[in-house]
């Protein structure tokens, strides 16, 4: 995956150095919507499914004709809902995630997206607990998982000419978010939708 992420940073930078006598476009916005996170866990006591929070933040867009690199600055809610002896339990996860973006813009502002995405974890917090495989009071899970995780951003979106944007994406977690070897894949899995708007627009 660590060769997928460097391909895409040397297309982008080949593409914009080709470009460079294009006349660019700048923005900067802010961006906000609905996650449909998962985390996907080898758990042959619980069935983790689906949960439903959000994200929002900040994104600025450098684009010359074709190609756009856009980086983003995001909160985001991920997780998941938990089916355990017949009851539901939450595990409610925190990240600020920074997804670097390329987005390739086909006709009227219509674009496919892929990049990277960095995160940093700010809570975890769990009804059950994975481990034991017993439930818990929403404890506190900070410390039993990796501060960073990886994704790779996959996607898709429209930027319309009056400064609003619109993006589907999927993050898919590469990295495992914590170590315990009983656990064989704990990966975050995130599907957004998003609705933006371009504060500050310079160039065309």
């Amino acid at each position: 995956m660590k060769k997928i992420i460097a391909f895409i940073f040397a297309v982008s930078g080949i593409a914009l150095a080709n470009q460079a006598h294009a006349q660019a476009h700048f923005a900067l916005g802010i961006k906000g919507g609905p996650n449909f996170a998962k985390v996907d866990v080898n758990d042959p006591e619980a069935s983790w499914k689906g949960r439903t929070g959000f994200h929002g933040g900040a994104f600025a867009l450098i684009k010359l004709t074709k190609i756009g690199i856009q980086p983003e600055l995001l909160f985001s809610q991920q997780g998941s809902k938990i089916k355990f002896n017949s009851q539901d339990y939450d595990a409610n996860f925190s990240y600020v995630n920074i997804p670097v973006i390329l987005k390739l813009y086909t006709v009227a502002g219509i674009n496919l997206q892929a990049g990277p995405q960095f995160g940093f974890l700010t809570t975890a917090e769990s009804d059950y607990n994975p481990i034991t495989h017993s439930p818990q009071n929403g404890t506190d899970l900070k410390n039993a998982y990796k501060k960073s995780d990886l994704s790779l951003a996959l996607g898709a979106g429209w930027d319309l000419p009056f400064g609003l944007t619109i993006d589907a994406r999927y993050n898919l977690g590469l990295s495992k978010i914590e170590d315990n070897p009983s656990l064989e894949t704990t990966k975050n899995q995130v599907f957004q939708v998003s609705v933006g708007y371009k504060l500050i627009k310079i160039g065309k």
